[in-house]
């Protein structure tokens, strides 16, 4: 039988967990070459037309603005906020399976 120890632990680890896996999640959806996975409906709609940006290649794989990574999370009360089916809208049923999962988490 588990101890109180043992659960203690055990939510220690799922949470730090899921902030790590939070913080991947933002850092990740920042950076230039990942335009495409992360917005996926954009490119579609017309909203943005290509990924690549002028400039030198580290520009095209690595966000090098440092005032977006001290703001990374910004869009997470916003999506908070949206209701599911225009979260879906915008960003993607992947995104809302995303938020619900930590939600119930």
């Amino acid at each position: 039988m588990a101890t109180l120890e043992d659960i203690a632990v055990s939510a220690a680890i799922n949470l730090l967990s899921a902030f790590i896996f939070l913080l991947a999640f933002a850092i990740l959806r920042i950076q230039p070459c990942n335009d495409r996975v992360y917005f996926p409906k954009w490119y579609l709609k017309g909203l943005r037309s290509s990924a690549s940006h002028p400039g030198a290649f580290v520009r095209k794989v690595v966000n090098i603005d440092f005032r977006s990574y001290i703001r990374f999370l910004n869009w997470m009360p916003e999506a908070l906020k949206m209701p599911e089916p225009e979260l879906i809208d915008h960003a993607g049923l992947d995104s809302a399976v995303y938020l619900r999962i930590y939600l119930m988490g």
